[in-house]
């Protein structure tokens, strides 16, 4: 799969995207970290630790998906609008993100 048809599946639906079962569990917990962090426990660690990742890299998906979190709640609370030149088909709403993700 291309990179651009890679990425657009990614922003549209990481889950029906063609991905490595590596990918798809690093995913799976950024998205478990974003939307439930309180959920997160060691076999959320495990899991990635399964799928090949070592401790190191496993800091690194958390550190990534945190400071993302961080940033954009940031971003948020202090009313920044997204730039103008992103493409909007690849602009979700916070509705349809947790529709797909918790729905």
């Amino acid at each position: 799969m291309g990179d651009e048809i890679l990425s657009k599946a990614l922003a549209k639906d990481y889950q029906q995207a063609i991905l490595s079962e590596r990918d798809r569990a690093m995913l799976d917990y950024a998205v478990k970290l974003t939307i439930s962090p309180k959920e997160v426990g060691e076999s959320d660690v495990l899991c990635l630790k399964d799928a090949g990742f070592e401790d190191a890299a496993v800091l690194d998906i958390c550190q990534v998906t945190a400071y993302y979190n961080y940033v954009n709640r940031l971003a948020d609370g202090l009313g920044v609008e997204l730039e103008t030149h992103w493409e909007e088909d690849l602009i979700m709403t916070e509705e349809e993100f947790k529709s797909r993700i918790i729905g």
